[in-house]
């Protein structure tokens, strides 16, 4: 009886322990595409659904606690889904997953506890809405809004989550890793000209809204953008496109090493001119050029180097007050100083390097330099100040940028947990020689210079981002360091003068994800972000506010209630220790008061057929400032109501295009709300079709030729004629119905 019995229990624990060896087994891997291209991010699932995990950087994965019973099933946007049952050889090396393109379809989207998950639908949108101009790239974000106020050249004005956020005080936006952000610039705090990036180049983009991230530092207090390009193209091509307004604009990619192995290199160039439809010509030309080289390394490491440069030069019209056309002196398109204009450039190197070091462990690191050059005339006041020869001032300045990051990401079994972490080092320096304010007439003449001087600013910084992950539940604690150094030296002072300051702000973030199921998620995020002020505030005011910090929370959900629907939702609530307001007189930024807003956002994608796609985007807000009375809170051109939304369609007979439509209401142009800037609704169309490797097409800006204003502000300002000066808006128009075709042909 006791030798059976011990039999038994032997038996019994035997089984147990063989069990347990079974699935504590592990597998590790990598995706790539057919051309052996690494695939990052793509969804790697248990059969039964319980575990998951994702590839890295070089689309490496590893999962455990899987047997020969198992089943992989791998996803990926664009890419046909691949199930994959596993075999006791899959446990001895490294099991090599290559995956199909496909025609994208919305179900094979999987909802995963991953708190960036909401910027999938960015890649749906780039994926269903393919980018026309560099623009198009900042409307890709859902919520985000852009207004051009100057020729062309100028960094886009931008609105995001109840923000005017000027030309990017409050979304941070980086291009591979390379900051796009100007920090103390001389037209403004945070100035982002993305015209450098050639539109056809970019692969993804990542975004997130709010201060949640640990890896985004300065201007992340709205949001943050992040456009990664090309390592590889598909094929080669050339276009042209010509429509009104002697609008022309040709494109080209060219692949430089077609068909060699783990080794990938292209150039793009880009040229556009345009004319704009104002009564004086815009005279706007953009050059750019970019090349870039990929090499796959041995032992699982990759190396990227890629450079660009970019011009362009412009004239404008500027802003003109609403009374002059009321008094018939000039029209809508019309011009108060039609010497406004400037010029400005950027080369740009950035080397990238992704280096294996352990099966669950990787380390990336990009270095990066720039050199920026900026010249910009502009006359907001006419003549309010100066009677005789007008208010027309020059911004100007020539910059260096400097920098690197290294970060370590690994994964590891804790507490029951699959544990994700990254850590990471950095720094910025940015030294800024000729930061100048003067007082000009008609760009030939310096009547008084108001400010000129070196600005060097330098930010070091380092972050830890810990993801806890027990199946349905992730719970991610983060903590980011910044150290900023200012200095300034004034080239105006009769004696050497040189002033500094330094600050230190630490940015903890807290998230919540749960998911029930594939199909929907539920999130709490909560962070401090923060935006550093202008180095020429920061010494004047002797280092009070230099790094206004944001507190920011989101509650929300994304759920799939259907295989072809996707809807995003969340409410949300941002403080800020302090607003900026820019005063268009004197050309700079000045701080001012707190700020808080509240604000709820719906995001659906709905996939009607194989080939037709809806989407649509609305945001609601209310901002207000804090220490204001009431009806005296309203903060300036803080968008309350924005929309967005569209049908487009890629047909297997090579009809592509779509019709779009975006929308942002009357919203207050000043503190009492007495001056409104009025909203707007326009519809943009576009329609392709390829045969063989040729594509024809058209686009329509403005289909219904809506009169709306593009930037709008309350200013006041005195006509030349004038004895007493008017607050009232004053505006850049809107473009009328343009029609553009283009030709593509692909090689």
């Amino acid at each position: 009886m006791n030798t059976r019995f011990l039999t038994k229990t032997l038996t019994a624990a035997l089984f147990a322990l063989l069990s347990t060896a079974i699935y504590s087994q592990s597998i590790s891997g990598e995706v790539t595409d057919r051309s052996g291209i690494p695939l990052r991010d793509a969804y790697v699932w248990i059969g039964d659904g319980t575990r998951h995990t994702h590839s890295d950087a070089l689309g490496r994965f590893s999962i455990s606690n899987v047997s020969t019973q198992d089943t992989l099933l791998i996803s990926y946007l664009g890419f046909a889904t691949l199930v994959r049952p596993l075999n006791q050889s899959d446990f001895q090396g490294t099991v090599t997953i290559v995956l199909s393109e496909r025609v994208f379809e919305l179900d094979q989207v999987v909802i995963t506890n991953d708190i960036r998950f909401v910027n999938k639908v960015a890649q749906i949108d780039l994926e269903t809405q393919p980018v026309k101009s560099s623009q198009e790239l900042m409307r890709r974000v859902p919520g985000l809004f852009i207004g051009q106020h100057a020729g062309g050249g100028k960094a886009e004005q931008m609105f995001l989550r109840g923000f005017d956020i000027d030309h990017g005080t409050d979304v941070r936006i980086t291009v591979d890793g390379l900051p796009v952000n100007m920090v103390s610039h001389a037209h403004g705090q945070g100035y982002a000209d993305l015209h450098f990036l050639i539109p056809e180049t970019v692969e993804s983009l990542d975004f997130g809204k709010g201060p949640y991230y640990a890896d985004q530092g300065d201007f992340n207090t709205a949001g943050y953008v992040a456009f990664h390009t090309k390592e590889q193209l598909d094929q080669s091509s050339i276009g042209i496109e010509y429509g009104q307004f002697n609008t022309l604009r040709t494109v080209g990619l060219f692949d430089l090493l077609p068909g060699v192995e783990n080794h990938d290199a292209y150039v793009a160039a880009e040229y556009l001119l345009t004319d704009g439809p104002f009564d004086s010509p815009q005279n706007f030309n953009r050059t750019n050029v970019m090349g870039k080289y990929t090499v796959q390394l041995p032992n699982a490491s990759k190396l990227s180097v890629s450079a660009s440069h970019f011009q362009s030069k412009w004239d404008a019209s500027g802003q003109i007050p609403q009374r002059a056309i009321s008094a018939g002196l000039i029209n809508r398109f019309g011009a108060i100083d039609d010497t406004e204009g400037g010029n400005t450039s950027r080369s740009n190197i950035v080397l990238s390097h992704t280096k294996a070091l352990t099966p669950r462990s990787f380390m990336k690191s990009n270095a990066f330099y720039s050199h920026y050059d900026f010249e910009l005339y502009s006359n907001f006041t006419f003549f309010l100040n100066d009677q005789e020869n007008g208010d027309q001032i020059r911004q100007k300045e020539d910059r260096d940028i400097f920098g690197f990051e290294s970060a370590i990401h690994h994964e590891l079994m804790l507490w029951g947990a699959d544990v994700n972490t990254s850590v990471g080092i950095g720094l910025r320096y940015d030294a800024v020689r000729g930061n100048e304010l003067s007082h000009t007439l008609d760009r030939l003449t310096t009547l008084d210079r108001i400010a000129l001087g070196d600005v060097d600013e330098s930010n070091v910084y380092g972050y830890a981002d810990i993801g806890f992950n027990f199946g349905d539940w992730l719970i991610s604690p983060g903590l980011r360091l910044d150290y900023f150094k200012f200095d300034y030296i004034n080239d105006l002072s009769p004696a050497y003068s040189s002033l500094s300051e330094t600050k230190m702000i630490a940015s903890p973030k807290f998230n919540f994800i749960y998911n029930p199921n594939r199909s929907l998620q539920f999130f709490l995020k909560t962070g401090l972000g923060f935006h550093s002020n202008d180095t020429r505030v920061v010494v004047a005011q002797s280092g009070e506010e230099i790094l206004p910090a944001a507190y920011g929370a989101d509650l929300g959900l994304i759920w799939k209630p259907a295989p072809r629907l996707f809807v995003n939702s969340a409410l949300w609530y941002l403080f800020l220790d302090q607003e900026f307001v820019y005063v268009g007189d004197a050309g700079v930024v000045e701080p001012s008061g707190k700020s808080r807003r509240l604000g709820v956002e719906v995001g659906l994608r709905y996939q009607l057929t194989d080939w037709l796609f809806f989407d649509t985007d609305v945001n609601y807000t209310v901002a207000r400032a804090v220490d204001e009375p009431e009806g005296a809170d309203y903060i300036p051109l803080a968008p309350d109501l924005t929309a967005t939304g569209g049908i487009s369609m890629n047909h297997p007979s090579g009809f592509s295009g779509g019709i779009r439509i975006r929308y942002i209401g009357d919203r207050p142009a000043n503190e009492d709300d007495s001056i409104v800037a009025e909203g707007y609704a326009v519809t943009d169309v576009s329609l392709n079709y390829s045969w063989r490797k040729v594509t024809f097409g058209i686009q329509i800006e403005n289909l219904f030729d809506t009169e709306w204003n593009e930037a709008q502000f309350a200013t006041e300002s005195r006509l030349q004629y004038e004895v007493e000066s008017v607050e009232e808006i004053h505006f850049t128009p809107g473009m009328p119905f343009v029609l553009r075709g283009k030709v593509v042909y692909r090689f």
